[in-house]
């Protein structure tokens, strides 16, 4: 037998979603893979009921649904702050993880670099590498996890054809300001560089951050392709309802790339998520407030059993320091954390690419009473795990 593909030669599987299935198998209170365990809005479920009955069953346009691009577009357009052109601006995706793809994709050619900050959401390097280019890594400090501007220019004096952009990030939390942005557009202009963004938590920034779309910034709609999803903004991570931004020329290699992927995201649910896309701006509000209380919620209860922790500024994450419980293996700890402590979380080091060993990552995107028990069952971790 011939041998296989080399692409892939230095990938795991997926190590947050492996730390999902020793949840399960341990009946672990599942902190590792970011999904609610609440229901999405009522509005989006009542459709969901009503286009079972009704004519959705096959193909929709391959990049996506005419009435759903004009809805994601008339809710994009004031918040990206320019008029965006559903038929010609917009791919609609399987999910979040496809637009990073076929972005990815859409701009690489094989030998190309690209900028990935680390920590970084583990997909990013496989979709360079999938892509045939090289990463290039520059690390954010904590505990605010800034760049270091000389450490940025001197990736992008190396010539990459982009640079990967999560804001808010994940996993850290960190909301990139005004000026960190400014920082990377002045670069990415100075160096003739594109910039891919996964903005999937555009929705949830806690007070007084504030999230900053990329491609408004002066000079950076040329040459920015936003990604993003449904997923977390209407609690509905199994739909892979996503899509990509970006010009018209952009676009239509995006939408090439795109066909030959996936074909087309799924129909019916472009259809049910509508009612979603036309919520005012009381839902968004909601949505921070629901969310700064659980993050209140959990992080209180962190710290009344002492634990060291990071304190995210974005999306629904934080980092737990176990640097006091001796283990050599992040991966280890995880495994015994689910197993004797009942709480599953994803050790860090699968976002660094510094030898970093003493993070772990937790998710509070749960009902309150889902936290409470964890946090229950973790007042007991030093007993357990030392």
């Amino acid at each position: 037998m011939q041998k296989l593909s080399d692409r892939t030669a230095g990938f795991t599987d997926s190590v947050i979603r492996r730390m999902t299935r020793i949840s399960n198998q341990y009946g672990a209170v599942n902190l590792s893979q970011g999904f609610p365990d609440f229901e999405p809005p009522k509005e989006i479920l009542d459709r969901l009921e009503q286009v079972a009955h009704e004519d959705f069953h096959q193909y929709s346009i391959t990049w996506g649904a005419q009435n759903f691009r004009e809805a994601l577009a008339a809710k994009q357009s004031p918040l990206m702050g320019r008029k965006i052109d559903p038929s010609s601006e917009i791919v609609v995706t399987c999910g979040s993880t496809e637009a990073m793809m076929a972005a990815m994709m859409t701009v690489a050619n094989p030998g190309d670099k690209v900028i990935v900050f680390s920590p970084f959401y583990e997909n990013y390097g496989a979709d360079t590498i999938l892509s045939g280019a090289e990463p290039i890594y520059v690390p954010l400090y904590p505990p605010t996890f800034q760049f270091n501007p000389d450490e940025l220019e001197a990736a992008f004096k190396q010539k990459p054809k982009a640079l990967i952009l999560c804001n808010p990030s994940n996993p850290c939390g960190k909301v990139f300001t005004y000026e960190e942005l400014s920082i990377i557009a002045d670069l990415a202009k100075k160096y003739d560089a594109y910039v891919i963004t996964d903005e999937v938590y555009e929705h949830i920034v806690y007070a007084p951050h504030k999230h900053v779309y990329f491609s408004s910034l002066p000079g950076m709609w040329e040459r920015t392709i936003s990604c993003s999803s449904l997923s977390k903004t209407y609690s509905i991570t199994g739909w892979r309802l996503g899509y990509i931004i970006a010009p018209p020329e952009i676009i239509e290699v995006a939408k090439k790339v795109h066909d030959f992927l996936t074909v087309g995201a799924a129909a019916p649910l472009q259809e049910a998520v509508i009612p979603g896309l036309q919520f005012g701006q009381s839902y968004y509000d909601d949505l921070q407030t629901k969310y700064t209380h659980k993050k209140d919620l959990f992080l209180k209860g962190l710290d009344d059993i002492g634990l060291v922790h990071t304190n995210p500024e974005g999306a629904y994450y934080v980092l737990l320091d176990i640097s006091e419980f001796g283990y050599e293996s992040d991966l280890k700890f995880c495994e015994d954390l689910a197993r004797e402590v009942g709480v599953g979380a994803v050790p860090g080091s699968s976002f660094f690419r510094e030898p970093v060993n003493h993070l772990i990552r937790f998710h509070f995107a749960k009902k309150d009473e889902t936290l409470q028990e964890a946090l229950n069952r973790l007042a007991d971790i030093r007993k357990k795990l030392k």
